[in-house]
């Protein structure tokens, strides 16, 4: 009788590669990160307002601070360097450019971004300049913020003087970082700077602002630019996954995530805009009079073509087909008591696929880059001084599995950018829920590299996951 080898056969782990020139990044946000709050003529922004009003933020905590990135920034540049980052997604503080919102420039705060992209390039980082990461002046938001056009004009102008000054050595540009949470947490919840709690009429005003001052920045880029570059907007939709990879949750999914007309799941309703240059009919219909004034000649700019879209994408929902008489033909679900979270989030890496794929296929995208993807640890210094963070790196490798999943299916992502590289000041949390690859000690600022970040080291090395 022929002997049966009943040992196990090793199975080699299969190899995760992306395309060559795909760009490993990181990202942060002025405010988070910069501190300085009022130093070299910065002017006030609406977070230094906010955060400086009793009881805005968790603990009173304020951005005054932050990670003194301002001061410290060659110390991160070099941080970034250490771990082979190959672009690094930062935004701009409007206040310290123009204190004002419009006028006057404060050539100082150019400066310091003059010098951050030296330190960059002389490390071979790519920079990606968000121009609006949530600070509006607080000068502008006292004459009437995102609920006024003018604030969408003064964008403009704004845009023209960064792009003039820093695009002979910047290539990269985004307009608005999550206008959504702008829009929604900003001024409709007040859970978020200017800290309001607007009427559905003025929200709709408000998106319809900011999108004209999106359209407004891509032009302003374009014909201001001093190299060939690229432009586009950080998008954060409300992503919907199938329950289950059957095609009628798939199909249930797709629904969800186009038809769902709420303020807060209206995925349609800023996206149509930018790619078709309107709103769906549909969901106009049904705002009745909560509509916004909008012209013709504005909806041409809100669509003026851009090169990509950046998607910030941490979870989403769970849909079911439904076929109940009276249904749309879905239902979200509730997850189970037992569903992996990491604090914030559900975690649901099949977000990044199904996200990229029901934006492609409906608008057929040029290119994608991800442009935030992360989750907050508790993270703690461990006795060998180490920070030990196994949850973050299970959760991004799974997301960056997904990522992979759509450039195989033909998807043309270029960039994956983790939010983000150092601990921060995370917004009405303060400095509680951490989301680095570097953890920060803020009493003292000390830096230190956590696991993740040298898994994520690894990552960039092989251009994949091995």
């Amino acid at each position: 009788m022929k002997k049966v080898n009943k040992r196990k056969k090793t199975v080699k782990s299969k190899k995760i590669i992306f395309p060559k020139g795909f760009f490993w990044g990181c990202a942060t946000a002025s405010y988070q990160i910069e501190g300085a709050w009022n130093e070299d003529g910065k002017g006030e922004s609406i977070w230094d307002r906010f955060s400086h009003t009793p009881g805005k933020i968790l603990n009173n905590e304020t951005g005054d601070i932050a990670c003194d990135h301002y001061h410290r920034y060659e110390e991160d540049v070099n941080l970034m360097s250490e771990l082979g980052i190959k672009a690094y997604r930062f935004s701009i503080s409007w206040p310290r450019v123009i204190p004002e919102g419009k006028g006057k420039i404060n050539y100082k705060g150019l400066d310091f971004y003059d010098r951050l992209v030296d330190k960059l390039l002389e490390k071979n980082i790519k920079p990606f300049i968000t121009l609006y990461h949530w600070d509006l002046p607080q000068a502008l938001e006292d004459k009437g913020g995102w609920r006024t056009k003018e604030t969408s004009y003064a964008f403009a102008d704004y845009t023209k003087i960064v792009v003039k000054n820093l695009s002979d050595r910047v290539t990269h540009w985004i307009t608005l970082n999550e206008p959504p949470c702008s829009a929604l947490l900003g001024y409709k919840s007040g859970y978020h700077a200017p800290g309001l709690k607007e009427s559905d009429k003025v929200i709709n005003q408000v998106i319809h602002n900011l999108l004209l001052a999106h359209g407004l920045g891509i032009q302003n880029i374009k014909e201001y630019s001093k190299k060939k570059c690229e432009a586009g907007i950080a998008h954060n939709p409300s992503i919907k996954v199938p329950y289950k990879e059957t095609p009628d949750d798939i199909e249930a999914a797709r629904k969800a995530f186009w038809e769902i007309s709420d303020l807060w799941d209206q995925n349609a309703w800023w996206l149509d805009a930018i790619f078709i240059g309107k709103y769906p009919e549909k969901m106009w219909a049904e705002r009745g009079n909560n509509v916004p004034e909008i012209t013709n000649k504005e909806m041409k700019i809100i669509s003026t073509p851009m090169d990509f879209l950046g998607l910030n994408i941490y979870t989403a929902n769970l849909v079911k087909t439904d076929k109940t008489k009276g249904s749309p033909g879905y239902k979200i679900i509730s997850l189970p008591k037992n569903w992996p979270v990491q604090d914030m989030v559900w975690v649901i890496p099949e977000c990044i696929y199904y996200c990229l794929k029901y934006i492609n296929d409906r608008y057929k995208i040029k290119k994608f880059y991800i442009t935030e993807n992360g989750c907050v640890v508790k993270d703690k210094i461990s006795l060998d001084g180490k920070v030990h963070d196994k949850e973050r790196i299970d959760y991004l490798k799974k997301h960056i599995i997904s990522a992979h999943k759509a450039v195989s299916e033909g998807i043309n992502l270029n960039g994956y950018f983790i939010w983000t590289l150092i601990d921060n000041f995370e917004w009405a949390w303060g400095t509680s829920k951490r989301l680095g690859l570097i953890y920060v000690d803020f009493p003292t600022q000390k830096r230190i590299i956590k696991d993740s970040g040298y898994w994520y080291k690894k990552v960039i090395q092989n251009n994949g996951i091995y």
